[in-house]
């Protein structure tokens, strides 16, 4: 459904070096350097409030979009694939800096009514989020290393000496952690979420980073941010697989499968976790539903500021 509202529609391909811009009305295509002061000047010259559509990139994007938002306009942020499939439906045999401009602002005047404008987050987001990722880095470093350096028994001793220092850098990260907790009264959030079975405090921790994102009107909407909703492929008589779609940060995703696989050992979820594989399914598959589940019940104590209160042997 094409976009209601009647401001001004703008695509803009994103790269490190350049802005590829393209103003619907007057079909006019342009490009800017990727730097703060030129994107100010050419925001000035927008005449009134304007939606844009940005593709994600890495971080290149970070600074039109902030700079945008702060100037009043309405920001869309696009996934890549997202824009990739929309490209080949519509029969695109082409992917240039300009025609992923034309692209963009095509996709949002067809589609933006179903999308929402970015919002900037609040700032605690961002610190947690930048602390668990360079945790995660570095926890994935030390199971690389630790696995290479398995059969070297001339080294072992230094090696040890250095894993050591990995775990020393990785309970400071936690205890920064907590300090950015603390700072923005989230603690309470996360000890309630730690009560539930199988949920650590690293994993605690991740579900009210995303909780605090947005404004999530349901579980559903919560679950969908976190990337944990199903991808459905039925037609007709066939019912296709079904895929977690993965939007959302993936780290959030990593904790809660650990979170699973730690609840399905406790007398509170073991039950759940044996039924379904009696039923058929991979183990993998009952770790996922075991993790939705988690966060459904993490989403429901924040949302009401209730206690968590263990049911044991929950089956629904």
């Amino acid at each position: 459904m094409a976009m209601r509202v009647s401001k001004a529609i703008v695509g803009v391909d994103v790269a490190k070096a350049e802005l590829v811009i393209y103003l619907a009305d007057p079909d006019l295509l342009t490009s800017i350097t990727n730097e703060k002061l030129a994107i100010k000047r050419w925001l000035k010259t927008l005449a009134g409030p304007t939606a844009i559509a940005v593709e994600a990139t890495n971080i290149y994007h970070v600074d039109l979009v902030e700079l945008a938002h702060e100037s009043g306009h309405d920001v869309y942020i696009i996934d890549g694939f997202q824009l990739s499939n929309y490209r080949k439906s519509i029969g695109g045999r082409s992917k240039t800096d300009a025609s992923d401009a034309r692209l963009l602002a095509r996709f949002l005047k067809n589609e933006g009514e179903d999308l929402r404008p970015w919002t900037p987050p609040p700032a605690v987001y961002g610190k947690l989020q930048s602390l668990l990722r360079r945790r995660a880095s570095l926890i994935r470093a030390k199971t690389s290393l630790t696995q290479s350096w398995a059969n070297d028994a001339s080294l072992k001793g230094v090696f040890a000496t250095f894993i050591k220092s990995i775990e020393r850098l990785d309970l400071l990260v936690q205890k920064k952690l907590k300090e950015v907790l603390r700072e923005a009264g989230l603690l309470e959030e996360v000890a309630r979420c730690q009560a539930i079975e199988g949920i650590g405090f690293l994993t605690a921790t991740a579900l009210v980073m995303a909780y605090n994102r947005g404004d999530f009107t349901s579980g559903d909407s919560y679950i969908a941010f976190l990337g944990m909703d199903l991808r459905v492929s039925d037609s007709g008589q066939k019912n296709g697989r079904r895929y977690l779609t993965k939007r959302g940060c993936s780290e959030v995703r990593r904790l809660l499968h650990n979170a699973a696989m730690s609840a399905c050992r406790s007398n509170a979820w073991k039950e759940f976790y044996n039924h379904h594989l009696s039923c058929g399914k991979a183990t993998t598959q009952v770790l996922v539903m075991l993790g939705r589940k988690l966060a459904r019940i993490a989403f429901a104590l924040m949302k009401n500021q209730s206690e968590y209160q263990s049911k044991g042997g929950v089956m629904a």
